[in-house]
């Protein structure tokens, strides 16, 4: 049977007169999207766009929430409770749900951005409002998430989980993200990137900064269009993904096998 994956980007991401990324470029190579929300970028206007060409393009929606953080781009922690961070995912997601609607669409998954996203796969008090929103909202939707405290809750609510890799950041060895004030936690040699993802995808393994094996398992590849170089390495990594037989298409349809 054939390897199946889902790629995806973080779109919308710009504010008023300001852009970050070929968001039509890159939209040539994915089959997903995480759109923005308002809270660490994107406004009514960008949604609103972003959505009308995902749906042109027959790329599936999806909800980036974050924490309220325009200033920081959603990177810096913030104490909220985690009744705060329920409600700001509802808040965010209804948002693009009102775009997606209006544009005869769905919102397919959910998947939290930067602080929050890399929070919620260890605090489970954040996971599980985190779940507890997205359940509230459309118990058909995808939560996108690494192994963790929010894949758990999120199956815990009879949520689908697309376990997501990435393509360009660097994994410690206990399979978490390196943080990005550290040394090294992007990766940015066009090879490396393509042969680490193609590995992550066909074997289920990528190699940590301690220089160990470890398992991870991957629907869906995100790649970031914010890089220098970002859509050239996009096409690379796709076009790798299809020489080593992997068939990519969206995630539901990744999930539903």
């Amino acid at each position: 049977m054939p390897r199946l994956v889902d790629l995806v980007a973080d779109l919308g991401e710009g504010l008023g007169a300001y852009t970050t990324g070929d968001d039509t470029a890159l939209l040539d190579v994915l089959t997903s999207a995480n759109i923005a929300c308002g809270f660490h970028a994107g406004d009514p206007r960008i949604m609103d766009a972003t959505v009308a060409e995902c749906v042109r393009r027959g790329v599936a929606v999806g909800a980036h929430p974050s924490f309220p953080d325009l200033v920081g781009f959603g990177r810096r922690a913030m104490d909220l409770s985690a009744d705060e961070v329920r409600t700001d995912v509802l808040y965010q997601v209804g948002a693009l749900q009102a775009f997606a609607t209006a544009h005869g669409t769905r919102i397919e998954h959910v998947a939290p951005h930067g602080r929050l996203g890399n929070l919620v796969a260890v605090r489970r008090d954040y996971a599980e409002a985190v779940a507890d929103a997205v359940a509230s909202i459309d118990p058909a939707l995808i939560v996108l998430a690494q192994d963790g405290e929010l894949a758990d809750a999120a199956r815990a609510k009879g949520l689908q989980v697309g376990v997501v890799g990435i393509a360009d950041r660097a994994y410690q060895d206990d399979g978490t993200l390196v943080p990005r004030t550290e040394p090294g936690a992007v990766i940015h040699d066009e090879d490396e990137i393509a042969a680490r993802t193609t590995r992550m995808v066909t074997e289920g393994v990528i190699r940590s900064v301690g220089g160990r094996d470890i398992p991870v398992q991957c629907d869906t590849v995100l790649l970031h269009g914010d890089t220098p170089g970002a859509i050239s390495l996009a096409h690379r990594v796709r076009k790798e993904l299809l020489a080593a037989g992997v068939t990519i298409t969206r995630l539901s349809k990744v999930l539903a096998g």
